[in-house]
């Protein structure tokens, strides 16, 4: 069982990691459910109330930097709320449309159709669209950071244990 306890919780780990790069995966909430099959597997005592909180906090700092990193690339590139709209549903649905490529392509032209249909020239539109990659890319880079703190806190937890 111990075998199969942690195969769980490295699969959670991996697909958690993964959701840093592809939104449609669970990403933080994966990684914390890694912690409750240790604790279903093993035992829940090396966890106290300090782990708990932070490991919390940082997913509630995960979901709101999420949101909020992707609408300051846009709006740092003078998009309007239609761009920004645009651009969530383009992170959510152009990976399905162009499985490949969806991922870079959906937030660039939810965007650019978002600042279209606000009523802005198509130089402005693409501006703002390379906003919403920019934007894209930096919440990639701080859910990777943050999503990997959870794991090493987890280890280190253990370890201290």
């Amino acid at each position: 069982m111990d075998v199969l306890g942690w195969i769980l919780i490295i699969v959670l780990f991996v697909v958690g990691m993964a959701g840093a790069v592809y939104p449609i995966l669970p990403g933080a909430l994966a990684i914390y459910a890694a912690f409750f099959v240790y604790g279903l597997f093993f035992s829940f005592g090396p966890f106290g109330f300090w782990f708990w909180t932070i490991q919390t906090l940082i997913v509630a700092v995960l979901f709101v930097a999420d949101y909020v990193v992707n609408a300051w690339g846009v709006k740092k590139y003078g998009g309007s709320k239609a761009s920004i709209w645009g651009s969530t549903i383009g992170i959510l649905i152009g990976p399905f449309v162009i499985p490949a490529f969806g991922l870079i392509i959906g937030p660039f032209a939810g965007a650019v159709i978002g600042e279209l249909i606000h009523g802005s020239s198509a130089d402005r539109a693409i501006k703002v669209g390379w906003g919403a990659l920019v934007g894209l890319f930096t919440s990639t880079v701080v859910k990777f950071i943050l999503q990997a703190a959870m794991i090493a806190l987890f280890v280190v937890w253990l370890i201290a244990y």
